[in-house]
C-alpha cells in the first residue's frame, strides 16, 4: 500500500496555518489512512518581547489578522487584544500530547487555534487547559508532560528541523523567514515522501493546486476518495465544528454555496466574519 508521509511544519499562533486548515483537511479527505502525518512545531516566539523588539504592535496583529481572514474567510476575531502573545508555550503543548497522548496531539493543536483566534490568549495557561478539556486530554497532566525534560529536547529538534529547510525550499525563499542562524520555514510548510523516499518540500502559505500536483506527481498510485456527496457527510466525516472555507474546499464548492448548505443542516457558531459548523 502506497503510504505518503506528511510532515506539516506548523505554529499554534500562526494565522498563516490557521488559515491553511482547509488545504489539510482536504489532503486528508482525499487519502485517509494512506496518508501518515507528522507535526512539527515551528516556535515562532518563547516570549512576547520577540514581537516588541521586531516593533509589532497588538494594532498592528489585529490589521494584519484582518487581511489575512478577508482573503482567506477562515473565522478569526479580527479585535485588537489585550497583549502580544508568545507561541511556545502553546508548541510545548503540542509536543508533550505528541509523546504523551498521541491519538490527541491534532485535536489540542486545533482547539488551541480555534481558542486562539476567537479572541483568548495562547500563552495564558488557562487556555491551553481548556483546550486540553476540549481535546479530551486531562490538563494537570498535560501541564506535567511540558514540563518533562523529554519534551524540552522534542520541541528543541523540531524547531531546529524547522529551521534547517530542504535545498529546496532554499530556492522559495520569499517562502522562508529569517532566523539568527539564517532561513527558516514559514508556517505552514509541508515535506512529503512516499515510503520512506526523498522528500519534496512545499514551504509557506500555498495554493491548494501546489499541494494537488505535488501529491499527484509524487503518489500517483494512491487512491483519493472522491468528491463527498453533500455538507453533513463532510461534518460527520470530520467529527468536529469546521469552518464553511472548510468545507468548501473540501467539497470543492464555492464558500457562499457551502454557507447555504451548512445552514439547512448544521448548527453555526458564529466568530469574525464566519463561523464554525456543527451537525
Amino acid at each position: 500500500m502506497t503510504m505518503i508521509e506528511v510532515s506539516l511544519f506548523t505554529d499554534p499562533g500562526c494565522p498563516w496555518a490557521f488559515s491553511a486548515e482547509p488545504f489539510r483537511r482536504k489532503i486528508e479527505w482525499l487519502y485517509g489512512d494512506h496518508a501518515a502525518w507528522e507535526l512539527v512545531m515551528v516556535g515562532l516566539a518563547e516570549d512576547p518581547a520577540v514581537y516588541e523588539a521586531k516593533g509589532f504592535t497588538t494594532a498592528m496583529m489585529a490589521a494584519g489578522a484582518k487581511q489575512i481572514a478577508e482573503a482567506h474567510g477562515m473565522p478569526i476575531d479580527t479585535s485588537e487584544r489585550e497583549r502580544l502573545t508568545a507561541t511556545i508555550p502553546a508548541c510545548r503543548a503540542v509536543v508533550a500530547a505528541r509523546l504523551n497522548a498521541p491519538g490527541h496531539q491534532q485535536t489540542l493543536l486545533r482547539a488551541i487555534q480555534v481558542r486562539g483566534f476567537a479572541g483568548e490568549l495562547i500563552d495564558d495557561p488557562a487556555t491551553i487547559a481548556a483546550a486540553a478539556g476540549d481535546a479530551e486530554i486531562d490538563a494537570h497532566d498535560l501541564e506535567q508532560w511540558a514540563n518533562d525534560e523529554e519534551t524540552a529536547e522534542a520541541l528543541a529538534s523540531d524547531m531546529v528541523r524547522a529551521r534547517h529547510p530542504l535545498p529546496a525550499a532554499l530556492v522559495l525563499d520569499e517562502r522562508l523567514a529569517d532566523w539568527e542562524g539564517g532561513r527558516r520555514y514559514t508556517c505552514p510548510s509541508y515535506e512529503l515522501r512516499v515510503d520512506g523516499g526523498a522528500p519534496i518540500a512545499i514551504p509557506g502559505f500555498q495554493p491548494w493546486a501546489a499541494y494537488d500536483v505535488a501529491l499527484a506527481n509524487l503518489a500517483p498510485d494512491a487512491p483519493r476518495r472522491p468528491a463527498p456527496e453533500n455538507v453533513g457527510e463532510v461534518l460527520e466525516w470530520a467529527a468536529e465544528p469546521l469552518a464553511t472555507r472548510e468545507v468548501a474546499v473540501v467539497m470543492g464548492i464555492e464558500h457562499a454555496d457551502a454557507e447555504t448548505a451548512l445552514a439547512e443542516v448544521a448548527e453555526r457558531r458564529a466568530v469574525g466574519a464566519d463561523a464554525y459548523w456543527t451537525l
